[in-house]
């Protein structure tokens, strides 16, 4: 992938004034203790441990929307399993809808979503009744959790059944990443973080409650059976397998969808017409089912148009993928073609990672822009051409990281974000022979240069947090930067610079195959990566990941030699990284040099030695511009 970084060569200035480098080889290659033990639940090689245990929730769930309230009524049962070895005296659950709360933790701690001051507020999650086993619970509501007390501990391998009755007022726009918006034609509500939500118990925190203050999700895995009733004349985009088409669908809709799947092009399944006179009267039930899953979500509007096409996937299996849209969005520039994006993405992002695992993966136009969840995103009304192929791409993506590689968002979105705007530049590079590539997340950062020079940038300021920092203490300016581009860029030279493709993309495949559906830390990954890729890299994850150092290499003198010449080079930042060495000679000739990363294992000054016949010309460190070296 060195033509995706690829650029016009960095000259660094040749010097004959003396330096005293900064860098200390004892800190970059110390001995390296990850944050997360080797134990009997995580294995030594990134793989889970022969004790690997992990708790489930399966959930069914009933829900209705009052669309002139504003107002979800739900009827939530969680059957709980604990596999952990501890006997739980109490559960937690998560309240994501308190975060809309006046006084929710976080309204002054992050200012709502992408750093969005929230000027208006809900009730939140109101609980009408909580029950555990048929009884009446005893609980407390803290912030975005509530803790359900067990009237007696729940053993390993026991099961309780948590029944709860709740309702909320649906946010408006202002929401985030769920919200009620108005399209020309009537209202669209993008519904997630709508039932109460089981907090994970791992190995690694016990109760993991982080509040919900702005970063995303850490959920565990289960069966869905979820209703959704609406007013007749709306449709519903939900997560997972529609189990009743029958009963909402028309005849005509349902041979068209038969024809969807028996076809690689797009197939109207409700047209402009059917979505421009909507009909029925009374309300509708839509009835979902979604396996192996760690969340559900759903959109429901009566202004939809809805499109589907066959996905091909590994093994010969099979799965559609939908579209739902209000007509302004609709035409070949915009959301006529969000199908053939889902599908296209879906197929390579399976053929090079990991087969998608669901019956359908869908794409919604609405007011909640920009957000992912299982089997389902939410994109924007306005999305057209080369932002809607990203967006679509870069949504899709997240199926993979976190929602079938658990990763625990609210502690390190780094790992979600990071590793999808990775598998992004893939699919903006195949699609269409690269029609809407390169996609390259540097575009997006401060500055919009090349992707090495931004991330230089970053890695430069004292006051840029490491990207092992807690996802909520990053501040919005480096959130983009850090946690989206510099953990992508992480990825890029460990593929391309220090291990090799072939090598990274082993390792990577099987670290996805090793947690699919499970929670990996980032202790995890690092370890799956120096084991299957034949390295120690505890200098890269020390300079990259735990701190924010700079790589500074520079050619400082050329001295000529009896057989050629010394080329003196100094390495005056506390990162490393393999560096390549373009010399060139007065004949018009070139050679290049790999100076692998051990080269400062022992020293801050290297001199490499050239034999030649003709006079050395200029030294070039990084002549393919794929590396964050401090400019002078």
């Amino acid at each position: 992938m060195k033509k995706i970084l690829s650029g016009l060569a960095f000259l660094l200035a040749l010097s004959s004034s003396a330096q005293t480098p900064a860098y200390d080889p004892l800190v970059t290659f110390a001995p390296l203790t990850l944050p997360d033990p080797v134990n009997a639940y995580r294995s030594a090689n990134g793989a889970p441990g022969p004790s690997y245990w992990q708790n489930r929730a399966d959930y069914e769930l009933h829900a209705s929307i009052d669309t002139a309230a504003k107002v979800l009524t739900g009827d939530e049962v969680i059957t709980y399993t604990n596999h952990s070895p501890d006997a739980l005296t109490s559960l937690w659950i998560q309240l994501d809808q308190n975060t809309y709360r006046k006084d929710a933790r976080s309204a002054p701690a992050a200012g709502g979503r992408r750093g969005i001051p929230r000027t208006q507020s809900t009730d939140g999650d109101v609980l009408d009744t909580v029950e555990v086993a048929g009884q009446k619970a005893d609980y407390v509501v803290s912030d975005t959790r509530v803790q359900v007390r067990l009237a007696a501990p729940l053993a390993h391998n026991g099961v309780a059944k948590v029944h709860i009755k709740y309702h909320f007022t649906i946010p408006e726009k202002w929401g985030g990443r769920m919200s009620w918006g108005d399209a020309k034609a009537g209202p669209i509500f993008d519904m997630a973080q709508w039932y109460p939500r089981m907090c994970v118990f791992d190995d690694l925190h016990g109760w993991d409650t982080q509040p919900y203050l702005a970063n995303e999700f850490y959920l565990e895995y289960g069966n869905f059976d979820y209703s959704v009733t609406v007013p007749a004349a709306m449709v519903v985009a939900g997560s997972g397998e529609l189990v009743n088409p029958k009963e909402v669908l028309t005849p005509t809709q349902l041979k068209r969808l038969d024809q969807a799947r028996a076809s690689d092009k797009t197939v109207m399944i409700r047209t402009l017409e059917e979505a421009a006179a909507p009909t029925g009267t009374g309300t509708k039930t839509w009835h979902f089912k979604m396996e192996n899953t760690r969340d559900v979500a759903f959109s429901a509007s009566a202004v939809f148009l809805w499109d589907a096409a066959r996905m091909n996937l590994p093994g010969g299996k099979k799965s559609l993928a939908m579209s739902y849209y209000p007509a302004e969005s609709a035409g070949e520039p915009a959301w006529g073609r969000s199908t053939e994006y889902l599908k296209d993405s879906v197929e390579r992002f399976s053929a090079r990672w990991f087969p998608y695992p669901w019956p359908n993966a869908i794409n919604v136009a609405g007011p909640s822009s920009g957000m992912e969840y299982p089997g389902i995103l939410f994109d924007g009304i306005d999305d057209k051409g080369k932002v809607l192929f990203f967006i679509t791409a870069h949504e899709i993506g997240h199926s993979w990281f976190p929602m079938i590689v658990g990763f625990n968002e609210r502690r390190n979105a780094w790992m979600d974000e990071g590793f999808n705007t990775f598998i992004d530049i893939f699919e903006s590079d195949d699609f269409s022979n690269g029609v809407y590539g390169p996609k390259r997340d540097g575009e997006y950062a401060p500055g919009g240069g090349h992707p090495a020079d931004e991330i230089a940038k970053v890695i430069a300021d004292p006051a840029a947090p490491a990207i092992l920092t807690r996802a909520d203490a990053i501040k919005e300016k480096y959130r983009h930067p850090i946690t989206y581009f510099k953990s992508a860029f992480g990825l890029t030279l460990l593929r391309d610079d220090i291990l090799g493709p072939q090598r990274f993309d082993f390792a990577f495949r099987k670290f996805i195959a090793d947690w699919a559906y499970k929670h990996p830390s980032p202790s995890d990954f690092f370890r799956a990566m120096e084991s299957e890729g034949g390295e120690d890299l505890s200098y890269f994850w020390r300079g990259w990941y735990l701190n924010n150092w700079q790589l500074d290499l520079a050619v400082t003198k050329i001295d000529p030699t009896p057989t050629g010449a010394t080329v003196t080079i100094e390495n005056r930042g506390q990162l490393v990284l393999p560096a390549v060495v373009e010399l060139t000679f007065e004949d018009g000739t070139k050679r290049r040099v790999t100076l692998p990363a051990e080269t400062w294992i022992q020293k801050t000054v290297y001199p490499l030695a050239v034999e030649t016949t003709s006079p050395l010309k200029q030294a070039i460190i990084d002549p393919d511009h794929n590396l964050p070296i401090l400019k002078r």
